[in-house]
């Protein structure tokens, strides 16, 4: 069985594309060279890699086999090509990130790194935490930095800085002009929540929601900016970071709503234990370990 550089290739590229449209584009290569390079490694393997549904491929058990050996073996060979250049560190980095820590803290940690290192190639991924482990776990990304929790063996959890949480409110609120205001006040308004699946909601739920009889639903927004704009607007109370909320605290559009209760959450740097960690990936990490509280938003 002579398996080739270039159907390992394919073979990544259609399990993180899923269409073979899509896969084509991203090797510039034709359809029907993707359609047959697919075909002939599967034939080489004795079995299907892929379940077809639609025109869309999704990996089966052995698809899932394959992916971490396949995924190693281009980053060696990528790493070999780049071993006698000029630069200390070769390769493409992958980097996703949660909403805040990608709009707060990645542009200058990143433009440090680059400083320190000398490596230019990056790409950058903002979603929400579940989406990054999701992507993480099609090897879709190199590293994920998050600010959910992370459940399953699959993932290797680095703790990496700490977050405040904080209720915020236009500064017409009725609670605004209170001072310290008891937690079960808060079932008497409206919330504006970031969407499931988000760390900003989930510190809600596990902070907030568990110590109301009630709370209701104003809307739900998949932006940050957006409820910082509609909690300013008065269309009701939302929880969010510290980071994200620091602007409009400072300039008077939203007022923080003082209380009796510690919302500290932990940001993390998420790896998947099956994909090789090449030179460029543990630089990175331990880049960002030892710039843990250093990192000041821009």
């Amino acid at each position: 069985m002579a398996i080739t550089f270039r159907q390992l290739q394919v073979f990544v590229a259609v399990a993180r594309e899923r269409t073979l449209t899509a896969a084509a584009a991203a090797l510039f290569l034709t359809k029907p060279a993707v359609s047959i390079a697919l075909a002939e490694l599967e034939k080489q393997c004795g079995r299907t890699l892929f379940d077809r549904h639609r025109n869309r491929l999704y990996l089966n058990d052995q698809g899932r086999r394959l992916l971490p050996m396949a995924d190693e073996l281009l980053a060696r060979s990528e790493a070999i090509e780049q071993l006698f250049d000029n630069e200390s560190l070769g390769g493409h980095l992958h980097i996703g990130a949660s909403y805040t820590i990608g709009h707060q803290l990645l542009p200058t940690l990143l433009r440090d790194f680059r400083v320190e290192s000398g490596h230019r190639d990056q790409r950058i991924t903002i979603a929400n935490s579940a989406s990054i482990c999701t992507a993480l776990e099609a090897f879709e990304l190199d590293v994920g930095m998050i600010e959910g929790r992370v459940a399953g063996e699959r993932f290797h959890v680095l703790p990496w800085r700490r977050d405040r949480m904080l209720v915020a409110a236009s500064r017409d609120h009725p609670l605004a002009a209170l001072g310290p205001v008891a937690v079960e006040r808060l079932a008497e308004y409206a919330w504006l929540l970031r969407e499931p699946g988000s760390g900003t909601r989930e510190q809600f739920m596990r902070f907030i929601a568990p110590r109301l009889p009630q709370w209701e639903l104003s809307l739900e927004i998949n932006s940050a900016e957006a409820i910082i704009n509609a909690a300013a607007a008065g269309l009701g109370l939302t929880c969010l970071s510290a980071l994200e909320a620091r602007h409009a605290l400072s300039d008077g559009r939203l007022v923080e709503i003082e209380l009796d209760l510690d919302m500290t959450r932990e940001f993390s740097l998420v790896l998947h234990r099956d994909k090789y960690r090449s030179p460029l990936i543990e630089r990175f990490v331990e880049f960002c370990r030892q710039r843990d509280e250093a990192v000041d938003p821009p």
